[in-house]
């Protein structure tokens, strides 16, 4: 994206028509979230010209950015959630990167991978499902296919996730499990299961339900249309 691009009107337009029972974060408020460190709200972001691993970032409402260098606290949602299906849009600088953990602890990978054909190790790509670690990485999913845009314009995931089952001793009886992940209108997974938290989870228990947590120390980030809608398990 070479020119800012004002985003309030259309999310006034986009948020009209969100189903009642969704929970919205529209980018013009942090209220919802906990431990915002240096996020502020924006009206937009583009590669800075001189410097194309940073954005320069105009004032206003709309997104949320992780600051002027690209490094901050990660972000979670003051609510908790189980079952769900999830609506965001993201923009990353050149070489920069993020995540989408759900429940905090199973994380979708958000990167600058416009073009890259095959990446380090299976989960590093952008819409990948993140690695597991123990010393080393293992079960990381690569997405199907490469859907990535370039660094600096915004993308989309639609996600629906499957939260552990307990019994009611508190085994697990059941893994998470990432129903389905639409990278930019693509389908990339379905039916992955996780034998237990991604890395760098915010914690290596399971539970029922957890935050919604973007990672926010890896480079410049922008969010908007964050939707979360729960879903009856």
């Amino acid at each position: 994206m070479k020119t800012f691009v004002s985003i309030v009107s259309l999310l006034f337009t986009t948020l009209s028509s969100f189903a009642a029972d969704e929970v919205v974060f529209d980018g013009n408020s942090l209220d919802g979230w906990q431990k915002t460190g240096a996020w502020v709200t924006a009206g937009g972001v583009a590669l800075n010209k001189t410097n194309e691993r940073l954005f320069a970032i105009e004032p206003g409402q709309g997104i949320i950015v992780n600051g002027p260098v690209g490094r901050a606290v990660e972000l979670l949602t003051k609510q908790e959630f189980g079952d769900c299906e999830v609506h965001v849009e993201f923009c990353v600088a050149k070489k920069s990167n993020s995540g989408i953990y759900l429940m905090g602890r199973y994380e979708v990978q958000v990167y600058d991978s416009f073009g890259v054909e095959k990446d380090a190790y299976p989960g590093l790509e952008c819409a990948g499902i993140y690695p597991r670690w123990a010393n080393r990485n293992f079960e990381g999913h690569s997405p199907r296919v490469n859907a990535s845009k370039p660094a600096g314009e915004w993308q989309s995931f639609d996600i629906t996730f499957r939260a552990p089952r307990f019994d009611a001793d508190g085994k697990k009886i059941e893994n998470a499990k990432f129903v389905k992940v639409v990278h930019n209108g693509t389908v990339v997974h379905e039916n992955v299961e996780l034998t237990g938290p991604t890395r760098a989870a915010i914690a290596g228990t399971e539970g029922a339900t957890g935050p919604l947590r973007l990672q926010g120390d890896h480079g410049p980030v922008a969010y908007r249309n964050i939707r979360i809608r729960p879903l009856n398990p």
